[in-house]
C-alpha cells in the first residue's frame, strides 16, 4: 500500500530555516506530480509548491522567492527548503502526490515560526 511520510518539521524563530522530506513508498512515483499544502488554523488547505517528473515548479505566492521545492526520483522523495520563514508560515505542511484525479497526501508535519 502506498504511502508519505513527512519529516524535518519544528519550530524556529523569524528568519530561520527549516527542510521537509516527504518518502514515498508503495509506488513508483517518480512520473508524478508531487508537492506540498498546507493549513494554518481555521484555514483552509492552500498550495505551497508542486513539482513535475521534469522539474517545473509552481509555487504559492506567499512562499515565492524563500521556498524551494526538489525531488529525488530515484529515492521517491520529494523536499521542501523553507528560509527567511515567518510567523504566518505557521502551519501543518502535507505532502501530495497527484495520483489519477486524485491525490495521496501525508500525514502532515507542524512548522511553527516564533516571533
Amino acid at each position: 500500500q502506498a504511502q508519505l511520510v513527512e519529516s524535518g518539521g519544528g519550530s524556529v524563530q523569524t528568519g530561520g530555516s527549516l527542510r521537509l522530506s516527504c518518502a514515498a513508498s508503495g509506488s513508483d512515483f517518480s512520473t508524478n506530480i508531487m508537492g506540498w499544502y498546507r493549513q494554518a488554523a481555521g484555514k483552509q488547505r492552500e498550495l505551497v509548491a508542486v513539482i513535475s517528473s521534469s522539474g517545473t515548479t509552481r509555487y504559492g505566492d506567499s512562499v515565492k522567492g524563500r521556498f524551494t521545492i526538489s525531488r529525488d526520483n530515484a529515492k521517491n522523495t520529494v523536499y521542501l527548503q523553507m528560509n527567511s520563514l515567518e510567523p504566518a508560515d505557521t502551519a501543518v505542511y502535507y505532502c501530495d502526490v497527484k495520483v489519477g484525479l486524485g491525490s495521496l497526501m501525508g500525514q502532515g508535519t507542524q512548522v511553527t515560526v516564533s516571533s
